[in-house]
């Protein structure tokens, strides 16, 4: 299948047509909406526009001297609120919610020359892997209309494949941006812990597993979007030293030594992984090689059905202690009515859970971190699947009839019982994407590079974690991939 998109025009390339006065800003964003009204309608990829707004400011702001000025993003409709704007998560209870407030990492996207847009769509509350909430109905692919984009980025991902704007903001809490990006053929950095904004109003996302970033189709627009928004914040929970040498400064750099990589092929969650999956790490491993860098068999020492107990344990805190704020300001209680059913029954499971349970899934992502950091005494960097086979059908079925209906029941259920329909609730998909969470509970680094196009004409990323704080490790392999057409 012919790629939907041309990875040489970029957020930077854009960028520079504006500084040159090649074109307008106004030009940039008339020519994303053009692609959005020819495209939405079948990718159902944005879910709110500010046309108007936008060209306002186009027309009103300084662009001098920013990377990405004068060029139109897309902002992923869960979290990167823009004051004014719907603020919906994806949930029906949110559907006439408008934000109060900007959050600072769209402040320090429009602070690097962006001009929001528009949103993104988005699962209810970004619980799932693939993007298809009942409030705006199911993104599509544009490499295969009848397959998902993934999520819970899944909107970003599609806009950016199909060149609605060249760079679109995305966050991951368990391979929100990674996953979309295998899905699509894109580049999708997760970086460290506490690299990105976060607030106002809070400190941590998911416990410190959820990061802001972005979807780009090329490595350079990933390093210089991360020079511009990397920060430390002394209000937020987690503080990440800044990069001052810059992440586009040691793009092009050669390796002072050759590099030590770690290969695994066999999926945390005990699910086969597709031949494609595998080729493409294989490829990944054998160009290692052709490099001068060494490729071992390992992988670190974690018990991961264990550590997803755990993050399961923590979606379901987390979504009880959200709703009891909601219910707190709408003043009123909700039933499995108001909601998606993933959503209730993540909320009977978190009401029904013991605070010591939820303290002992935050001290086993301490211990997965521990044993993380060992592993990168020996290995510089872990490679693998990004997902485990290509993206799926948007009419999957995921659950029984008879699972349904346990989730209908959560709330009669005992608390370990109800963590196990949670659990049951999660395997079908997780299956599709199992090599994403460490990254997320551990705070490392983690990118999904484009390198693989299956026997399908399907885009098939592979995934590199570093220790944290070394993104520009996996930035420096990325840039030599990319350049060495080992891209698709």
């Amino acid at each position: 299948m012919t790629k939907p998109f041309d990875r040489t025009q970029d957020g930077l390339y854009f960028a520079d047509l504006v500084s040159k006065r090649y074109a307008s800003s106004e030009e940039l964003i008339e020519e994303s909406f053009k692609q959005i009204e020819q495209q939405n309608p079948i990718l159902n990829a944005v879910i709110s526009t500010r046309k108007e707004a936008a060209l306002k400011e186009a027309r009103s702001r300084k662009f001098a001297g920013l990377p990405f000025g004068g060029v139109p993003i897309l902002l992923k409709g869960l979290g990167q609120n823009l004051e004014g704007e719907p603020a919906t998560s994806g949930a029906r209870i949110l559907k006439d919610v408008k934000a109060k407030r900007t959050a600072h990492f769209v402040t320090d996207l429009e602070n690097a020359g962006f001009i929001p847009i528009g949103h993104t769509n988005i699962p209810e509350f970004g619980f799932t892997n693939i993007t298809n909430p009942e409030l705006y109905g199911p993104a599509r692919n544009p490499w295969s209309k009848d397959r998902t984009p993934g999520g819970s980025s899944g909107g970003a991902a599609a806009a950016v494949a199909s060149n609605m704007t060249p760079v679109a903001g995305a966050s991951d809490g368990g391979g929100s941006i990674r996953i979309p990006a295998s899905f699509t053929g894109l580049v999708g950095l997760k970086p460290t812990r506490g690299r990105t904004a976060v607030g106002p109003g809070s400190g941590r996302g998911w416990q410190g597993a959820s990061i802001s970033f972005a979807l780009t189709k090329s490595v350079r627009d990933t390093a210089a979007l991360l020079d511009a928004v990397q920060v430390v914040q002394p209000q937020a929970a987690f503080q990440t030293p800044l990069f001052e040498t810059g992440y586009c400064s040691v793009l092009n750099a050669p390796f002072t030594r050759p590099l030590k990589i770690a290969v695994n092929l066999t999926a945390p969650s005990q699910h086969p992984i597709s031949e494609e999956a595998i080729k493409a790490v294989k490829a990944a491993a054998t160009w290692f090689e052709s490099k001068g860098h060494q490729v071992f068999e390992a992988t670190p020492e974690i018990d991961t059905l264990s550590l997803m107990k755990s993050y399961y344990a923590m979606n379901a805190g987390e979504t009880a202690a959200v709703f009891e704020g909601l219910e707190q300001s709408f003043g009123t209680s909700f039933s499995l009515t108001d909601m998606e059913l993933m959503t209730w029954t993540l909320l009977q499971a978190g009401k029904k859970l013991p605070a010591a349970t939820y303290a002992r899934a935050l001290a086993e992502w301490d211990s997965a971190a521990e044993s993380y950091h060992y592993f990168h005494q020996e290995y510089d960097i872990l490679l693998e699947p990004a997902t485990a086979d290509v993206a799926p059908k948007v009419d999957r079925t995921y659950w029984s009839d008879s699972l349904k209906r346990q989730m209908e029941h959560t709330q009669d259920h005992s608390s370990d019982e109800a963590q196990q329909i949670v659990w049951d609730m999660f395997t079908q998909s997780w299956d599709i994407t199992p090599f994403t969470q460490h990254a997320n509970l551990t705070g490392q680094p983690a990118i999904s590079l484009p390198t693989h196009l299956t026997s399908e004409g399907l885009p098939l990323g592979i995934q590199l974690t570093a220790p944290k704080g070394q993104e520009h490790l996996l930035l420096q392999i990325g840039q030599q991939m990319e350049l060495d057409g080992q891209f698709i």
